[in-house]
């Protein structure tokens, strides 16, 4: 059953709920419910009943069995994958409907919701109040449809992918209120039940999870982190025969549990079955392994940009940026939409012509780009989804190893029977898994993935991020899914729409902490601060160089930044025998589960090595922003 942290009512039960779609059972005899105070994450593969589950839950779809017990007085309220909003209507009528203004501008609530989503209590975000709904993009008409709901705050919140077309910051904020929520219109802990591929959303907000696998759904306790635990166990004690997806979920695990150390939102398990399922578990990559190899594939030279100025129109979206991209780096790309991510990864193909400065290609350099749109696969819409990928290659190579097309599409989501379908019957996940494997039978040295996650499901990312984990090429992604970019990806970039190309050692959260500062300015600090830059300021020989690249540290002097390089390392020396105690301690936690009074000793301790660690991450996030000028 459902989490809850004190005796709740119920709002929404399934009694034996059945549901079929055509031949197929999406629901077998399931029993669920969701309680006043749940915050509860449905995960499962594409098609496998999640959306159809939320449609039950909330009356728009009839079971074939069994029924649906709801509370007389409960509301709900659903946002769906689709926001299907009248054109006509005004940002007002949306968003506000009936409500009088002193009603919601009186209403703090109201005014945080459209603070967080509409940019304010004009709707600036979205043109203002008398602004139509047509011409909006697809990212302000889903900022529309949660601020709507939200305004509206039913007892019962069910979300269809609500990250979708949602930046950082919206998921940011999203999770921040989700998860601190006020109490409903009738005076009780209002609800939330949320379908989602964002993992690090589901960890921040959910206290629940729900897995919807043949026609079942398994209820753990918690957010993802505890989800891959408590699976990886269930797995283990049931003898699953599906080895391979128990080990992925044990690579999962292993990373969540490791963690980088800028990560102060990491989980921290302090459970005996977390040590013994990952003992001995490698880290993901082998990064000094995939660098050689990389090296040998593509030699010194990869992508360099130098002094480049990028612009559309008249819209400067880069300026006298400086950034070179080795063999085996692997960043990941953050910024505000618009901003120019995309341009950016179509400025280092060379399909977008630089206003200014050079972009330096290397001789061997094959590049492979996964779009947003794929329309590469309109051409073969008529052949079978392997003869599709075979048309590429039949074989290719992969963590050193030799694997075949058929295998790969296997691991990817392709069955055996999924492999014969036509592939313009594909749905929109299956496409973009599909070249996704084209792409890695071409054997591509540089891949980049422009928002990957789009219409993808947790276990087909997990499994690309297996794959990905043994290829040895260099890696750029654009993505607002931070869960994905700190696990594929060693440093992360940020485009800050002022014209710079930010590195940021802290990650996602000091982006966003950059953004909270309004930090954005022409006097931050720009591409000279980049990885891989040359050591001179990167001015790439010109006498002097530009302005902010040729900063050595603008705001931070040199004796301040030599301080702040001596921090890092005391801290992550100090962060290395913190772990060590923790792991000692785990132990004696496991040998004392039988003695209350030793158990809880340890226990302290252990809460006393947490606060001690959270204050070090800190120190460190605080700096490696001055260590990096």
């Amino acid at each position: 059953m459902a989490a809850a942290t004190a005796p709740s009512a119920s709002l929404v039960t399934l009694d034996r709920a059945h549901l079929l779609a055509g031949t197929q059972v999406l629901l077998d005899g399931v029993s669920v419910g969701v309680l006043d105070g749940d915050r509860v994450g449905v995960v499962g593969r594409n098609g496998g009943g999640k959306t159809s589950l939320l449609s039950v839950l909330t009356g728009r779809r009839e079971l074939d069995g069994g029924r649906v017990i709801r509370t007389g007085d409960v509301t709900m309220g659903m946002l769906s994958q689709t926001d299907v909003l009248d054109p006509e209507a005004t940002i007002a009528q949306v968003v506000l409907g009936d409500l009088d203004e002193h009603e919601w501008a009186g209403d703090a609530r109201v005014r945080e919701v459209l603070q967080g989503l509409l940019g304010g209590t004009d709707a600036p975000a979205v043109g203002g109040w008398h602004a139509r709904v047509g011409p909006l993009s697809g990212g302000e008409r889903r900022r529309l449809a949660l601020a709507s709901l939200l305004v509206a705050d039913p007892d019962l919140l069910v979300l269809d992918e609500p990250t979708n077309h949602l930046d950082v910051e919206g998921v940011a904020w999203l999770a921040a209120y989700l998860s601190g929520r006020r109490r409903g219109n009738r005076g009780q802990g209002s609800a939330l039940v949320v379908v989602t591929h964002d993992r690090w959303f589901l960890d921040a907000v959910c206290t629940a999870t729900w897995e919807v696998e043949d026609g079942q759904v398994h209820t753990y306790e918690g957010g993802y982190a505890a989800f891959v635990l408590a699976k990886v166990e269930r797995q283990r004690v049931a003898k699953v025969t599906q080895e391979r997806r128990a080990n992925l979920a044990r690579k999962e695990l292993a990373w969540l549990r490791r963690g980088a150390p800028a990560r102060t939102s990491k989980p921290k398990f302090r459970i005996d079955a977390a040590t013994e399922l990952i003992e001995g578990e490698p880290p993901p990559r082998d990064a000094v392994e995939l660098v050689r190899f990389a090296t040998t594939r593509l030699g010194k030279d990869v992508l360099d940009l130098l002094n480049a100025t990028v612009t559309v129109g008249e819209r400067v979206l880069l300026q006298d940026v400086t950034w070179r991209i080795g063999p085996g780096d692997r960043y990941g790309v953050v910024g505000v939409n618009g901003a120019g991510k995309s341009t950016l990864l179509r400025v280092l193909q060379g399909d977008h012509p630089l206003a200014a400065g050079k972009l330096k290609t290397g001789k061997t350099v094959k590049v492979a780009c996964l779009s947003q749109e794929l329309r590469e696969l309109d051409r073969v819409a008529g052949w079978s989804v392997i003869d599709a990928v075979t048309e590429v290659r039949s074989f290719t190579m992969i963590d050193g190893k030799e694997v075949s097309a058929s295998s790969l599409a296997k691991r990817l989501g392709f069955s055996g029977g999924r492999q014969q379908s036509r592939v313009g019957d594909l749905s929109g996940g299956e496409r973009r898994r599909l070249q996704f494997v084209r792409l890695l039978m071409d054997e591509p040295n540089v891949l980049m993935l422009d928002e990957p996650t789009n219409d993808l499901d947790i276990d087909t990312l997990t499994a690309m991020e297996d794959v990905l984990d043994g290829w040895a090429g260099t890696l750029l992604v654009v993505s607002h899914d931070r869960y994905l970019l700190e696990r594929m990806t060693d440093r992360q970039l940020a485009l800050l729409g002022d014209g710079d190309l930010r590195d940021l050692p802290g990650g996602v959260e000091q982006y966003l902490e950059l953004r909270r500062a309004g930090v954005g300015r022409r006097s931050a600090p720009s591409a000279g601060a980049l990885p891989g830059q040359a050591g001179d300021g990167g001015g790439s020989g010109s006498g002097g160089g530009s302005g902010p690249a040729g900063a050595a540290g603008e705001g931070f002097s040199p004796a301040e930044v030599r301080e702040a390089r001596k921090t890092l390392a005391r801290v992550e020396k100090a962060l290395d025998r913190l772990h060590t105690q923790q792991g000692r301690l785990h132990e004696q936690m496991a040998a004392a589960a039988t003695d209350p009074d030793e158990l809880a000793r340890l226990i302290a301790a252990d809460a006393d090595l947490i606060a001690q660690e959270d204050a070090l991450e800190l120190e460190w996030l605080e700096a490696s922003e001055a260590a990096q000028g």
